[in-house]
């Protein structure tokens, strides 16, 4: 099961990420990070602190909107990952793809510095 709340704190879109992200409900990350760039968000973090689990088809999703973050000059930095799950990027090379650092602090610098 999967909960996504969205929230705005001072131009940057938060995406919260709680529970399993798989096939099933991936469509529902899918959606949340497409609303934020068709609003014309230009920063967006990802808070994936009660992330539990990601499948290959949310990894997907990450992976399907570099390109549209690039091409939209707006930058996304995923916080948060349990080591499970930051190991899960790793493995795959996600974490050469995309910005991922532990804390909220350090995601709000990044996303801030990188506009």
């Amino acid at each position: 099961m999967i909960n996504i709340t969205k929230e705005s704190e001072k131009n940057i879109h938060i995406i919260k990420v709680e529970g399993d992200v798989d096939a099933a409900s991936s469509i529902y990350l899918d959606k949340a990070i497409s609303e934020a760039l068709s609003l014309g968000q230009k920063r967006v973090l990802i808070d994936c602190n009660q992330l539990e689990y990601i499948s290959s088809a949310g990894l997907g999703v990450f992976m399907s909107y570099i390109q549209d973050f690039e091409n939209s000059d707006s930058r996304f930095v995923l916080f948060g990952l349990s080591d499970r799950v930051a190991g899960v990027f790793e493995i795959l090379g996600l974490d050469q793809l995309l910005t991922i650092v532990k804390t909220k602090e350090e995601a709000l610098i990044r996303v801030s510095n990188e506009i």
